[in-house]
């Protein structure tokens, strides 16, 4: 899984004009599911984005979690996180899971996020989205679960 992580102000997500997702101070989560993701990615990932302390405290560090600040988190799938453009200018989504594996998959991280304490919205997965976001500081972080060591 890859996960391109944006620390908001506030953010919403709408299709065809209607806003299905909108989120105060929190993070902004693009994830891309790959082929051979699993539940101990979700399970990886989720702890990590819960706890990552990228929230300013009294001093101005970096040292709170989203939860520490009781932030909202707006979840949106992008299979385009795993395109590959290394041949030609077209890029190809080979290592993207297909919706029969990424669906359950984005769904159990959703809910898994959801179950550690963050209220959660989401986008819809397949549909064609558009993300208003004002990103705080900026701040905007990677993490791919094929990296965990």
């Amino acid at each position: 899984m890859i996960a391109v992580i944006q620390r908001v102000s506030h953010a919403s997500v709408s299709i065809a004009g209607i806003i299905k997702g909108e989120i105060n101070s929190g993070l902004v989560v693009l994830i891309g599911i790959e082929k051979e993701d699993n539940h101990e990615d979700i399970t990886w990932l989720t702890q990590k984005l819960v706890n990552l302390r990228i929230f300013a405290d009294e001093e101005g560090k970096m040292n709170l979690s989203v939860k520490d600040i009781h932030g909202e988190i707006l979840i949106v799938s992008q299979f385009t996180l795993h395109a590959s453009t290394k041949k030609g200018n077209r890029p190809s989504f080979i290592k993207a899971a297909k919706p029969e594996t990424a669906i359950p998959l984005y769904e159990k991280f959703v809910h898994e996020v959801s179950s550690l304490g963050v209220p959660v919205k989401t986008g819809e997965f397949g549909a064609n989205m558009q993300i208003n976001l004002l990103n705080d500081g900026p701040v905007t972080l990677i993490i791919d679960t094929k990296n965990k060591v």
